[in-house]
């Protein structure tokens, strides 16, 4: 048994790390959570134990084995590397993830990759991980050639402050207001009663940060530069749970028929492949597979399939996906 650390334990991947944790029993001498000083005199119950959350991470650098980073980008960058020197950090920022010398992982694709790290392990972005894992079987049986893929992404993949800010406008919705936009909104536009199709910034081809991520991503975890992806991310007014459509070409013919019967036995995969039955957000959340529907013939491409994909982004598109990466250094 190990001490474990997270880095963020108040946000909402971090809670959902220590959830996971203790609902897979994974095996820890002693839990170390760190937050920034706005968490400071929180306490964070673990195994029916009450821990002080700790808001000087000098204090924790060498203290643990395995060291879940839950942190933005701009904070992981110069905090990870100082834990990274004594502990194996698995970091869900995207501060790491292009980092030749940085593992991507997902551990349903590329298990074999937890063993070449140097001390930090990225997770991939939630909107990728669930997308490929429901692909990646059909990948290997056809192979992926292009992507064309749209995102339906809930509030909750920005955090705390975006939930809070989805149910206030809601409920000033409900009372017959217009949203009025402050400086401090976590949205550039009003999300309740509406959607937003931007996730992070343009780049000069028109594209957002979070759609060049799906593309990047998604070469370097099938290890594969020719794969072709063009997406299209957008938020939506959901708590919690992204969904995807697919349209996906592939080099090989593969049949409706066939992607349902490899996808049936596919880890961390779910189908639903009755006529009339579909995933949901609701339907995803909490649970820990990907979940796979409307699996059709795609009509412009002639080897081509559309999907409909839904998951928790919060668990198996963060903290789950790091829990199970976790388990592989055991």
């Amino acid at each position: 048994m190990e001490n474990i650390a997270v880095l963020g334990a108040t946000g909402l991947v971090g809670e959902e790390v220590i959830k996971i944790l203790e609902e897979r029993n994974f095996p820890i001498r002693e839990l170390l959570p760190f937050a920034s000083e706005r968490s400071e005199g929180q306490v964070i119950l673990f195994k029916e134990r009450e821990i002080e959350v700790l808001t000087d991470y000098n204090e924790l650098i060498g203290q643990a084995k395995i060291v879940f980073g839950c942190l933005d980008a701009p904070l992981a960058k110069e905090i990870v590397p100082k834990f990274a020197e004594q502990s194996v950090v698995i970091d869900n920022s995207n501060a790491f993830r292009m980092d030749p010398e940085v593992p991507l992982i997902i551990p349903e694709i590329n298990p074999e990759k937890a063993s070449k790290h140097k001390g930090i392990i990225a997770n991939p972005n939630c909107s990728t991980i669930q997308m490929l894992v429901a692909l990646y079987p059909l990948h290997k049986k056809a192979k992926v050639k292009r992507i064309f893929v749209a995102t339906y992404q809930s509030v909750s993949g920005a955090g705390k402050e975006a939930l809070e800010e989805l149910r206030y406008e809601f409920e000033y919705l409900s009372m017959g207001h217009d949203i009025e936009k402050t400086e401090d909104a976590v949205f550039s536009h009003p999300i309740g009663n509406n959607i937003i199709p931007q996730i992070g910034g343009f780049d000069d081809q028109g594209y957002t940060s979070e759609e060049m991520k799906m593309l990047y991503e998604t070469r370097k975890i099938f290890d594969d530069e020719s794969i072709q992806v063009t997406s299209t991310c957008v938020r939506i007014p959901v708590y919690v749970g992204h969904s995807e459509v697919l349209s996906v070409e592939f080099e090989k013919p593969i049949s409706p028929a066939e992607a349902i019967e490899i996808l049936q036995e596919a880890p961390g995969v779910e189908v639903f492949d009755k006529d009339g039955t579909y995933p949901t957000p609701i339907s995803a959340v909490g649970k820990d597979a990907v979940f796979v529907g409307r699996i059709r013939k795609d009509l412009v491409f002639e080897n081509g399939l559309a999907l409909w994909i839904v998951a928790d982004n919060v668990r198996k598109g963060a903290a789950l996906n790091a829990v199970q990466i976790a388990e592989l250094l055991l």
